[in-house]
């Protein structure tokens, strides 16, 4: 210790030391420089002993002055109770119970694997029959000499050879005398046993049945061939080859921990404490999974860090090898799954949506499979989203499933823009309302125009919720009964930006793109807008600030650095162990960090839906559109649709079904017949209530600015006044609307 950290030391012994006025308000300060002097210590000895609590007593200091304790008293351990109370409870049941689908794949699969081992055997069974009878005449000769070596006691014969050699004979005719007794019994049994033997093999031959014979021959072929068996040479192959990768131990997990070149992590190795697993390394899914507590100091993301050093250590592929952070636990613990196989070589379950099924984008769909090959589900409806990773990672390829499962729910309104130029998403031209691929300012304009459009629909449908009773839409938002009510004109609409950095960093018109695209990502969710963005190059000009603050669903595959992780995942996700940059470029295709659908971020890997299922999955949501009445704009060989409110002009229908005498028709009376008119659009109309009719057509006629009063009419000389509008106002309002669209 140096002269300067000594005076450092006593220094603070000297200011815990000295009493404060409100201690001791009377008393006297005292030196404790000079008394140290007084006694000839140096700086270096008093802070020394002042350090290991070895100051020495003095009569010049008084009890008050002496140097304290800082550390209480040591609480006592929690008894039986507290640690009960404390300890964290294991599910009684084992995932795979709890779950259906993980159950009904245990059931397939054992039974795969029992039908392989039986359907392997039978194929070879004639290769064993004909061993087994090959083998037989050596079966029968061991078996001969084997009946020869019983008859004669030959095992006791090394005992009394060694017996008579030590010259001990005593012990030599104990043995030689039980070895008489031996061979008296078993011959007498030989003797009996041999006639009924041969007589039963003699009836066999000439006198059983011909089944009987067969049977008998087969039953000897098998124990004597059998017996015939070399060692070297087994009777049957193995069906099932015994798996590469061994059986994960903790010795092994350490050795792989302590290969990582951590000082923190070698020292606890070496010292055997720090390590602890928190419970015992069990199988999960297809793999197995480690709960460790690291040493002080040494967090999850120190780990991940290193996973290809880990993945050498375990002796495993890289994409085996899956270190995370515990979510509920502190920054010291660590999951350490590691699979039998790496994720992009085991066989994954197939698509419940890749031959059959629709979909409700207001319910979580399954879209791909964790490192467990268990199924993961996203909530698409009411969130914004972001997907981003270098070139080649399988970016497209998970947005255009997304894009999949949108398409196979027939309401929703589909608008891609491809700034790649590719094919990739050629499969859904035929379900798109606007479906455009290039980066020419051509290409860009189309998406600016159908942005445009889109955001005057959701300044529309803001209108339209806000005109709705409480009761239909108690939390100001598209409810699934509201998209289903095709007279709203609420249904989804998805809107995708591939390479979304083309549109945005346009010369010409990627700030007026960039705010529509921050406008869609704050407003649009409420109103069944869902926009979702894909880059390969995440940075603050590829995804403008307003979006990738306000995104909710993100999935980074794999990127190259700090920043391009957070600006996906989040802020600080990179710090919280969350990071993409682990991901081999090789080996983790299509895998990605998904943030915003559970509580914490998970690693999933989308299913595999390659170009040929992608145009298969689209005609099958053709026809479901085709069915629900859905197929609208460039999927009918439009290219702007001359209505946003899903292909129905209300406008105009109320003009069909209204007269020209009839200068205020009542909304009741209007209601009935465009319900009428048009059943498969306004026939939910007809089922409400007087009352309720009226209120449904004043909250649609209200985004067009047409207001609804009293009309009173003479019903059988009697005054009737029921809720009605002008006629004329439908007709200015359409006539407005065209005068709009002329001007545009």
């Amino acid at each position: 210790m140096n002269h300067e950290d000594g005076n450092d030391l006593f220094n603070r012994l000297e200011a815990e030391m000295t009493p404060s006025p409100e201690r001791d308000s009377g008393g006297d300060v005292v030196d404790l420089e000079s008394a140290r002097v007084a006694r000839g210590e140096s700086a270096d000895q008093a802070a020394v002993e002042s350090a290991t609590g070895a100051v020495r007593e003095s009569a010049d200091w008084d009890d008050e002055d002496r140097p304290r304790r800082v550390d209480g008293p040591q609480p006592k351990d929690p008894g039986l109770m507290g640690q009960a109370l404390e300890a964290k409870r294991r599910p009684v049941l084992p995932s795979w119970l709890r779950s259906w689908r993980e159950m009904e794949t245990a059931a397939a699969w054992l039974l795969g694997y029992l039908w392989h081992i039986a359907a392997f055997h039978a194929v070879r069974s004639p290769v064993y029959a004909g061993r087994l009878i090959a083998r037989t005449p050596r079966g029968i000769s061991r078996s001969l000499r084997g009946w020869r070596r019983w008859v004669a006691d030959a095992e006791s014969a090394p005992l009394r050879h060694a017996e008579a050699f030590r010259e001990r004979t005593e012990e030599y005719l104990k043995l030689s005398r039980q070895r008489d007794r031996r061979v008296r019994w078993r011959g007498a049994v030989s003797a009996v046993a041999f006639p009924f033997v041969l007589t039963a093999v003699l009836l066999l031959v000439f006198a059983a049945p011909l089944w009987w014979q067969l049977a008998a021959a087969a039953v000897a072929v098998g124990v004597f061939g059998v017996v015939g068996t070399p060692a070297d040479a087994p009777l049957s192959q193995h069906a099932v080859v015994k798996a590469e990768a061994p059986k994960l131990t903790a010795s092994i997990v350490v050795t792989a921990l302590g290969a990582l070149g951590n000082d923190k992590l070698n020292a606890a190795i070496k010292n055997g404490t720090g390590i602890r697993f928190t419970s015992e390394i069990h199988r999960d899914g297809p793999g197995y999974r480690a709960d460790i507590e690291l040493p002080h100091g040494v967090t999850a993301e120190d780990i991940m860090n290193k996973r290809e050093a880990l993945a050498s250590g375990l002796r495993r592929k890289l994409g085996c090898v899956w270190p995370m952070p515990n979510p509920d636990d502190h920054e010291g613990t660590l999951i350490l799954w590691v699979g039998d196989k790496p994720m992009n070589e085991t066989k994954r379950p197939a698509w419940p949506l890749a031959a059959s099924g629709s979909v409700d984008l207001f319910k979580p769909v399954a879209f791909g499979n964790d490192q467990r090959m268990s199924w993961v589900s996203v909530s698409l409806m009411f969130v914004s989203i972001v997907v981003g990773s270098i070139p080649r990672m399988g970016k497209t390829y998970l947005m255009r499933l997304f894009l999949l499962i949108a398409a196979l729910d027939p309401r929703a309104w589909l608008y891609i823009f491809d700034f790649k130029g590719g094919s990739d998403y050629r499969p859904l031209e035929k379900v798109s309302h606007r479906w455009r691929s290039g980066e020419d300012d051509e290409d860009v304009k189309y998406c600016l125009d159908s942005l445009l459009e889109v955001q005057d629909e959701l300044s529309r449908r803001a209108k339209v919720i806000k005109s709705l009773p409480l009761r239909r839409c108690p939390e100001s938002k598209v409810t699934p009964e509201l998209a289903s009510d095709k007279s709203l004109g609420l249904h989804p609409i998805v809107v995708s930006l591939d390479e979304c950095q083309k549109a945005f960093e346009h010369k010409k018109y990627g700030a007026q793109i960039t705010e529509i695209g921050e406008d869609l990502v704050r407003r649009g969710p409420a109103f069944g807008i869902i926009a979702m963005f894909g880059t390969q190059r995440p940075d603050k000009d590829s995804i403008p600030k307003g979006i990738s603050a306000n995104a909710v669903l993100r999935f980074a595959l794999k990127v190259t650095g700090q920043t391009e992780n957070d600006m996906i995942l989040g802020t600080s996700m990179y710090r919280a162990g969350y990071r993409a940059t682990m991901f081999s470029f090789k080996r983790d295709k299509g895998v990605a960090w998904m943030a915003g659908e559970m509580d914490e971020p998970t690693i999933v890997c989308g299913t595999e839906v390659d170009a040929v299922s992608a145009e298969k999955t689209s005609l099958r949501a053709r026809k479901l559109r085709e069915a629900y009445g859905n197929v609208t704009g460039y999927a009918t060989g439009e290219d702007m649709a001359p209505d946003p409110a899903a292909g129905v002009d209300l406008l105009a229908d109320i003009l069909t079904v209204t007269n020209d005498d009839e200068a205020k028709p009542w909304n009741e009376t209007t209601v009935d017949r465009l319900a009428e008119f048009r059943p498969e659009v306004y026939g939910t109309w007809a089922d409400l209530k007087a009352e309720e009719k009226t209120a449904h057509l004043t909250s649609a006629l209200k985004p067009y600015g047409i207001k609804t009063d009293q009309v009173g009419r003479r019903i059988d000389g009697k005054p009737v006044n029921k809720k009605g509008f002008e006629r004329a106002h439908i007709a200015a309002a359409i006539a407005e609307r065209d005068r709009k669209r002329e001007a545009s």
